[in-house]
């Protein structure tokens, strides 16, 4: 009869468990999820511009190595602050966006550094062409949003790479190779 009940016990209560430890959906928010970049100007200046992003995250708070993020980066709708070199940088010198007129990240393993930290490897897909890259990531806040009243999720990253490695050489290499990626996402629960 004991051994009856805790079987019941353990059906009820099991799935429950499994839903508690199971990965969450979240959506990027369009408004406050971005790529920032920054590239040396022949070493007079650092310009930076700034991408739109939107994308999903499945998010496991209990095991973060399982969780996932996909990302769609609109490279085609720059913001610099100057609309010249916005259209300068969507033409086929560089980004050629009428090709290419966005890019992707797709996460392939979670590497967790501490309880707010992780290194997040995946998929960089620029110019039409993949790379991997490693995302250095910070857990900003979990929580409901006073906003909204959804639980969001509030990430910083960190990345380099060089856009030579995604077909981009021109005026290598007085124009910097090196581009710096600050990234600000804000993920809302589906």
């Amino acid at each position: 009869m004991r051994k009856r009940f805790f079987y019941l016990v353990i059906a009820i209560l099991f799935p429950f468990t499994q839903a508690i430890a199971a990965p969450e959906n979240y959506k990027l928010d369009p408004l406050h999820s971005y790529v920032l970049w920054h590239i040396s100007h022949f070493g007079f200046s650092n310009p930076s511009g700034k991408w739109l992003a939107e994308g999903t995250l499945s998010l496991d708070e209990a095991k973060p190595e399982n969780s996932k993020v996909n990302v769609i980066i609109h490279v085609a709708d720059f913001i610099t602050g100057i609309p010249e070199l916005d259209k300068h940088l969507q033409g086929p010198l560089f980004f050629d966006t009428a090709k290419f007129p966005t890019a992707t990240f797709v996460s392939d393993k979670v590497d967790a550094t501490s309880k707010s930290t992780a290194k997040v490897h995946g998929i960089l897909t620029v110019h039409g062409i993949s790379k991997p890259i490693v995302l250095n990531v910070t857990l900003n806040k979990l929580g409901e949003n006073i906003m909204t009243d959804k639980m969001t999720a509030g990430f910083t990253a960190k990345a380099q790479l060089k856009r030579s490695d995604f077909g981009m050489n021109t005026a290598l290499p007085v124009l910097g190779d090196e581009v710096k990626l600050d990234i600000e996402v804000e993920a809302n629960k589906e």
